[in-house]
């Protein structure tokens, strides 16, 4: 059996060796190295496969989140509304532009943002709520952007884990997550869903005045050299990366469904097994591009099952830890512990196995045998 992987980026290179390393060498020769033609090339292949008017490249997701904010014209002191359960960049950027981060508590059944908790926190000082694809699956869109159109409230998708995920809307109808709310942010990180072989982020939106905004932000504040007429950021994609990325975007889709092949297989092995919540998908799964394949565990020792499966060399995640609301950098006095009891209860029962493209059904056999022979203990 091959070595089992959090992340088999080494697998995956294999099938795209020929055009990444082509591509690295002709990026090499021009020596356009920042904003080169790669880039352009990137940008409107990413805008096409999203359905999106404008795709603007960054330095990587923190970013991409912290000049969407300053594009739209956020002010310190004005609030935020994001998710508890949640990795630290989406509060951080909060925080470094003097607004106010409020967290908010998730639903149990996929983890995303609670509408109700959300539509609680909503004061006079909002102006922006923070939905977050986490884990790949999309958030409940179409009552979060009626929640916006009812209180005047910006969207902004952190869609650094979902890429590629369709979320259905009422009507029938689908949308590529981040081109839904006023603007969406992702992030190339290498171990995401498309991903590059360092860091790289952008944003997304359909705004043409917004699109101008932030293609100065992200460049000095320049739209003239020299001319800065906005404040900016020094934040852009390079052309290696974007090389890499072109090379990656026609497999996506292929990527996202094999990730969704591996839950199925997964989920299908725990289907008997009373102390595994498995992730909860629609029918057609078009809504999951499996980011991470979580469990929750109940009546379980989720750090003995961590130690288990480390004995037999199978890597495993723990996202995440500790709520935000208990982190350092973001307590508030604001905060009710009685208003987290999903996050407080997640943070000790969840457990992500490996999820990748080249995961083989021997492995899965292995990671779900190692799971239910520490469970029946």
């Amino acid at each position: 059996m091959r070595k089992i992987q959090m992340v088999d980026l080494q697998g995956q290179f294999e099938e795209i060796k020929d055009q990444v390393n082509d591509g690295l060498q002709k990026v090499i020769e021009s020596a356009a190295f920042i904003n080169g033609p790669e880039v352009h090339a990137f940008q409107k292949e990413l805008e096409e496969y999203l359905g999106v008017k404008h795709v603007i490249p960054c330095a990587n997701g923190t970013d991409a989140l912290q000049i969407a904010m300053m594009g739209l014209g956020l002010k310190p002191g004005d609030e935020v509304i994001t998710a508890d359960f949640t990795f630290a960049a989406t509060v951080e950027v909060i925080a470094l532009l003097g607004l106010t981060p409020v967290l908010v508590d998730v639903n149990p059944y996929n983890f995303n943002i609670d509408i109700d908790a959300v539509e609680r926190a909503i004061t006079p000082k909002t102006k922006a709520i923070v939905p977050v694809h986490l884990f790949g699956q999309t958030a409940a869109m179409d009552e979060i952007m009626a929640l916006a159109r009812k209180h005047d409230l910006y969207v902004i998708e952190d869609n650094a884990q979902g890429i590629g995920s369709n979320y259905l809307h009422s009507n029938g109808t689908k949308s590529k997550t981040g081109t839904i709310g006023n603007v969406g942010t992702t992030s190339f990180f290498p171990s995401k869903n498309l991903g590059c072989y360092g860091d790289g982020g952008a944003i997304f939106t359909n705004d043409d005045d917004l699109a101008h905004i932030i293609r100065g932000i992200v460049n000095h504040g320049m739209y003239e050299r020299y001319h800065h007429d906005v404040v900016g950021v020094n934040s852009r994609l390079d052309s290696m990366q974007a090389t890499v990325l072109r090379a990656k975007l026609p497999h996506l889709d292929t990527y996202n469904n094999a990730r969704r092949a591996a839950a199925r297989k997964y989920t299908q092995a725990f289907a008997a097994e009373e102390k595994i919540i498995t992730p909860l998908v629609c029918d057609n799964c078009d809504c999951h591009v499996f980011h991470q394949y979580t469990l929750v565990l109940k009546d379980v020792d989720r750090d003995g099952l961590v130690k288990h499966l480390q004995s037999k060399d199978i890597p495993c995640g723990v996202y995440y830890p500790i709520p935000l609301h208990k982190q350092k950098a973001y307590q508030d006095d604001r905060y009710n512990e009685a208003d987290f009891p999903v996050t407080n209860q997640l943070v000790k029962e969840c457990i992500s196995l490996p999820m990748h493209t080249e995961l083989d059904d021997e492995q899965i056999a292995y990671i779900t045998d190692a799971v239910k022979e520490f469970i029946h203990r």
